[in-house]
């Protein structure tokens, strides 16, 4: 059996595509010949990064959604379906985290609300489930197809303050193998379900964490450096090449894995 990573021709429904990660990772799919459709909801910024993705000789469209809308997000499908006829790659991008419900000297554990902990848990969590009911009907109606979560390196050690987070991308993980066992138990054993668990980069969502408003390095952004034995934050970039692999048939026996992508930060204790 040869390695093929050819996915000239498929196509890839992206939430979360207009942000710092789902950017990248729709670029550079558009750059291997597949067909991107942006979910997200914002549609100046899914505009913007599938204009981008033309320009550069891609394939790409964008329609507005909300992960947690089951109804805009069944609209999506079937315009995804009426432009590009099928889906083969769906990547849940859509996350992220709230200072809300993260603990801090100015936010006691004891004081975070319900709600702020639920958006956390909503975004991370239910967006996945709803989007991979949404689209993975089409997996099971065609017998195969790709799920690509987003994890974090918080699912295997919970980070301090990041009390919801830690918990929602833990969730993220059971969630991917629950669901990668159903789909091969119940539809087809030709659809995978996976997820990339990035270590730290600098991006919106922990930025405040790791620097302070001149740029230096925050406690916890020297203690990330110090337990990561590359020493240094990751790029987006870097996360592309696992994609990449886990869409293709060359990962055709990788199901309900989670590839941590994190500099060796999750193999080191500190001692």
């Amino acid at each position: 059996m040869s390695l093929n990573f050819d996915l000239t021709g498929q196509t890839a429904v992206i939430t979360g595509g207009s942000g710092i990660i789902g950017s990248v990772i729709a670029k550079e799919l558009a750059k291997k010949g597949v067909r991107v459709a942006i979910i997200g909801r914002s549609t100046d910024k899914a505009k913007a990064v599938a204009d981008q993705i033309i320009r550069d000789g891609g394939t790409a469209i964008f329609c507005e959604a909300d992960v947690l809308d089951k109804k805009s997000l069944e609209e999506a499908k079937n315009f995804v379906c009426a432009v590009f006829g099928k889906v083969d790659i769906l990547i849940n991008g859509a996350g992220g985290n709230d200072t809300k419900a993260t603990t801090s000297e100015e936010l006691s554990f004891f004081d975070i609300q319900a709600d702020s902990l639920k958006k956390v848990f909503d975004l991370n969590v239910t967006g996945a489930i709803l989007t991979t009911q949404v689209f993975g009907k089409l997996f099971a109606k065609e017998g195969s197809g790709c799920v690509i979560n987003i994890s974090s390196m918080a699912a295997y050690h919970p980070l301090t303050k990041t009390v919801a987070y830690s918990a929602a991308k833990a969730a993220v993980n059971n969630f991917t193998q629950w669901m990668a066992v159903h789909f091969n138990q119940n539809y087809s054993t030709k659809i995978r379900v996976n997820a990339i668990a990035p270590g730290f980069l600098l991006t919106s969502q922990n930025r405040f964490l790791m620097q302070d408003e001149s740029g230096e390095l925050t406690e916890r952004g020297q203690s990330v450096l110090t337990k990561t034995p590359m020493g240094r934050f990751g790029e987006p970039e870097e996360l592309v090449g696992a994609i990449l692999w886990l869409c293709s048939d060359a990962a055709s026996f990788v199901n309900g894995a989670v590839i941590p992508i994190d500099g060796g930060f999750s193999a080191h204790w500190g001692v």
